[in-house]
């Protein structure tokens, strides 16, 4: 293989860790339980930062029900992503910034968070997936819910607002390129 065409390889595979990492926040974001699932490798391992440790497939049964739940409210945001690439091997670190609007049980209540994801991925049978992950808390901010939509000025009446939805109802699914 020539300089340039190890060089266009390694831009590949970056791209498609990525797009797995970029995809792995979307399914959960929009609850989309088997692209989550799919993300891992059928042996991999999720180490959750102290709230869960064991198989990926066990994790994943574990928030299925709150990322589908139809008033689940998550974004997560990926950024500093940085690759090494080693063979069929990377390790990819991410840092990842969370909004969330929970149920306590008596309230709703909104929280940022920050983490960073040490990933341990190897490409099998062509496709790269997790084998390992490991997430560290960085940081929390518990913030008061107000749902005012920048005080009013975006609409006057939120209920015009399209919101985006859990799968498959999200109009991301019904995109077709």
């Amino acid at each position: 293989m020539t300089a340039i065409e190890t060089s266009i390889r390694a831009l590949l595979d970056k791209q498609a860790i990525t797009e797995l990492l970029t995809g792995y926040m979307r399914a959960v974001d929009r609850g989309d339980v088997e692209t989550l699932r799919a993300a891992y490798t059928d042996d991999a391992v999720e180490d959750h930062g102290g709230v869960f440790t064991g198989s990926a497939a066990d994790y994943v049964d574990s928030v299925a029900a709150a990322i589908t739940h139809p008033r689940s409210l998550t974004t997560h945001l990926l950024s500093n992503l940085l690759i090494e690439l080693d063979g069929d091997r990377a390790t990819a670190e991410s840092y990842a910034t969370t909004f969330a609007r929970v149920w306590t049980g008596s309230e709703t209540a909104d929280s940022l968070t920050a983490a960073r994801l040490i990933d341990r991925l190897e490409r099998r049978d062509g496709r790269w997936a997790i084998a390992h992950r490991t997430l560290l808390w960085e940081w929390n901010m518990d913030v008061p819910t107000s749902e005012t939509w920048v005080h009013g000025f975006l609409a006057d009446d939120p209920s015009v607002l399209r919101k985006g939805q859990k799968f498959p109802a999200d109009p991301v699914y019904g995109v077709t390129a």
